[in-house]
């Protein structure tokens, strides 16, 4: 594999590992119904810490990643501020914003991008799959590096989507017309089949005794040199004229084949049955794909929204948007929801740690709006506007917002065929009965073509509030960070769970699950949960007084109280002292092992 080569890798391979875990600090007053960590969460701050404190949490539990970063075109004025602790890194810093003339913005880029890929990576579950927006700035670059992080095999596509539906006529060379969607899966990740529009199954015109079906070719492009056995005759049952395949073109199937063919009634001899060629006929009902389409990797700006549209559906939602919100590119609605389609089930968790505008928790509202789900999502934003717009937004989507203007949604959309024409009267039938069973949810129904392509609309004008999604989320911040040795003077003492958390997954690799955990008791115990390997507790109260004294130590009698409430498995208690040795808990057969406080020096003791 090629390794893709930049200035400051060799400081920002591992700089995840050296970022410190800050809790995430609920705030209720901004959030929508009860403040909790596993709900939905829009985390305010650096994407690379936030990243670094969801790990306790979520680690190997998110199922869709999906963000948008800056594309690096050299006139968005990101800044590169990871605190790397380097002369190289620290005169980058000084040289913010990353701007057009900067000879280094593509490595500063991969840099930034470099240890949040690697968090991201540990996020997302053993069936999950990454998703990231570019263009041709970093598209490439991206790659090379995702390669290596997730490893090549666990390259998905590239998707190429159609953000705009018309060239700019100021554009002084050739007008750019997409974007990439790069897709990277873990090895259990099965994507989801898209639903069947009239489209698809517009192909399914014939129909006999078995059901609807269509025909395909049942020649090859293989020569009878290359497959002599796919070279034979062939009897039309009907008018008994025997046929052999072209010699350039054999048949697709082998005698063997042919013969099931006959037998199931597979072979199509055209309308009157005397054709000259036989077909294979693909009845609709024997979709091997449960019903619905293979995704591709050519989206249309019709199958996945438009740059244009986006911007159209965040000032509706903020008509006097301004400042540095004005400025923001959101993506539609639309591309997300497609990701969701194909990547998400209804209970996935997903996650975007560049949110920007919110649109990835619209799409997953909407998405459980309509058929009743229960999507979470994690949304991380640093700038300063994610209180007044990213969570603004998924407020007022959540709870309505006032709107004056006409809403659209498409109830019918179909590529019109010689045969639709033909047809007229049935399509007619078929477009009347859509209207009769939608027409009291609209003020109109609205019908056009355009292209060949009929769609019918609902159309409802709204003057006062548009309907709310529903939902909950909770808006944190991030606290300050877990300094072991503030730990040890007593100068910033983490809350129980917070700690908590930390300690568990750091000692056991797999992250805590707050419904299995408890709130310390009376004298401090709490119980974290339970690994491959232990039950997990932890002495401990953010209290000086009581870490120093002999309520905080591990004794002989609680050693046995825990072995005995949970047999099975042993147990690993971390505390800030302990009256009993190490030697006496094997000695009398108690499967208790003690971890000091803080844990830097049960890292130590390990080795």
């Amino acid at each position: 594999m090629t390794e893709l080569t930049f200035k400051g890798k060799e400081y920002v391979f591992n700089h995840h590992l050296a970022v410190p875990h800050r809790p995430l600090a609920p705030d209720p007053d901004k959030g929508i119904g009860e403040a909790r960590l596993d709900g939905n969460l829009i985390i305010h701050g650096d994407n690379l810490h936030a990243l670094k404190s969801l790990l306790p949490l979520y680690a190997g539990k998110v199922d869709c990643i999906f963000i948008d970063p800056p594309y690096n075109t050299g006139n968005e004025g990101w800044c590169y501020n990871d605190n790397v602790n380097s002369p190289l890194m620290q005169s980058w810093l000084k040289e913010n914003p990353v701007g057009i003339e900067d000879g280094l913005r593509h490595d500063k880029w991969c840099a930034m991008m470099w240890p949040r890929l690697r968090l991201l990576h540990e996020l997302l579950s053993d069936a999950g799959s990454f998703w990231v927006t570019l263009d041709d700035n970093e598209m490439h670059r991206a790659r090379s590096m995702l390669d290596e992080i997730f490893g090549e095999g666990a390259f998905a596509a590239c998707i190429v989507w159609q953000k705009k539906y018309a060239v700019a006529n100021d554009q002084k060379g050739i007008a750019p017309m997409h974007d990439y969607l790069l897709v990277y899966q873990k090895a259990g990740w099965n994507r989801n089949l898209l639903e069947r529009t009239e489209q698809n199954d517009s192909q399914y015109r014939l129909k006999d005794d078995l059901g609807v079906f269509r025909v395909s070719d049942y020649t090859c492009n293989k020569t009878a040199d290359e497959r002599p056995n796919l070279y034979y005759s062939i009897t039309n049952p009907n008018t008994g004229e025997v046929i052999y395949p072209d010699k350039e073109r054999v048949w697709a199937y082998s005698q063997e084949e042919h013969s099931r063919h006959i037998a199931e009634g597979f072979i199509y001899w055209g309308k009157d049955g005397k054709g000259k060629v036989p077909a294979y006929k693909r009845y609709r009902h024997l979709l091997k794909t449960g019903g619905g389409t293979v995704p591709g990797t050519w989206w249309t700006h019709g199958f996945a929204g438009h740059t244009d549209e986006a911007r159209k559906e965040l000032r509706d939602i903020f008509p006097d948007l301004s400042g540095a919100e004005a400025t923001i590119t959101p993506k539609p609605s639309r591309l997300i929801e497609r990701i969701l389609e194909i990547a998400a089930d209804t209970d996935s968790l997903i996650l975007d740690s560049f949110a920007g505008s919110a649109t990835t928790a619209h799409a997953v509202l909407a998405a459980n709006r309509k058929d009743g789900g229960d999507r979470r999502f994690i949304l991380v934003e640093c700038e300063d506007y994610a209180d007044r717009l990213t969570a603004e937004r998924v407020r007022r989507v959540i709870q309505g917002y006032a709107y004056t203007g006409t809403q659209r949604e498409e109830l019918f959309k179909k590529n019109l065929t010689y045969t639709d024409l033909k047809k007229a009267d049935a399509l007619l039938h078929q477009i009347i009965g859509i209207e009769n069973l939608e027409a009291h949810r609209f003020d109109r129904i609205e019908r056009k073509v355009k292209d060949g392509v009929l769609t019918v609309e609902g159309i409802k004008t709204v003057q006062e509030k548009a309907e709310g999604l529903g939902g909950s989320f909770t808006y944190c911040a991030l606290g300050e960070p877990v300094d072991m040795d503030k730990l040890l003077t007593g100068e910033a003492l983490p809350s129980f769970a917070s700690l908590g958390a930390l300690l568990f997954h750091t000692a056991t690799s797999t992250p805590l699950d707050p419904a299995k955990a408890t709130e310390p008791d009376s004298d401090g115990l709490g119980y974290l949960g339970e690994s491959d390997a232990y039950h997990v507790w932890l002495i401990y109260r953010p209290d000086m007084a009581f870490l120093q004294s002999r309520d905080a130590a591990l004794t002989l009698a609680k050693a046995k109280a825990l072995a005995e409430s949970k047999p099975g498995k042993p147990h690993l208690v971390f505390a800030p002292a302990r009256f009993v040795s190490q030697r006496l808990l094997a000695a009398e057969n108690i499967p208790v092992e003690y971890a000091p406080l803080p844990w830097a020096l049960y890292r130590m003791e390990r080795g």
